[in-house]
């Protein structure tokens, strides 16, 4: 099992930054690839970014590309996202999920976060 708790979720006025954080604790941190979904009011959980068991490789969604970058530490069990030039579309709730297999994180991630609020005000 592996437990995954974000943090750093809050308003902020469209232009601005935000970084979110994901705490892993259970099983080995580093054995699994790492992402981050998001879902807003009345639509469908999506994805945003993920990253790969080392760190060495990211993927991005192609609406937070050159905005968000992803990171991770494996020696204190955290994921990071940092969200700069938010719009007012970026609004949702961010959830960590985490997997065995690259595409296991993007399709159908084996564990989840409970969320984090993100609100941008245009």
């Amino acid at each position: 099992q592996v437990q995954l708790v974000e943090s750093g979720g809050g308003l902020v006025q469209a232009g601005g930054s935000l970084r979110l954080s994901c705490a892993a604790s259970g099983r080995t941190f580093s054995g699994y690839v790492m992402g981050w979904f998001r879902q807003a009011p009345g639509k469908e959980r999506e994805f945003v970014a993920a990253i790969s068991w080392s760190g060495g490789s990211a993927y991005y969604a192609d609406s937070v590309k050159g905005r968000f970058t992803i990171s991770r530490d494996n020696a204190e069990n955290t994921m990071y996202l940092q969200m700069n030039s938010l719009k007012p579309e970026d609004t949702a709730v961010y959830y960590c999920a985490a997997d065995p297999s690259a595409m296991g994180v993007r399709q159908s991630p084996d564990y989840w976060g409970q969320g984090s609020q993100v609100t941008v005000s245009s």
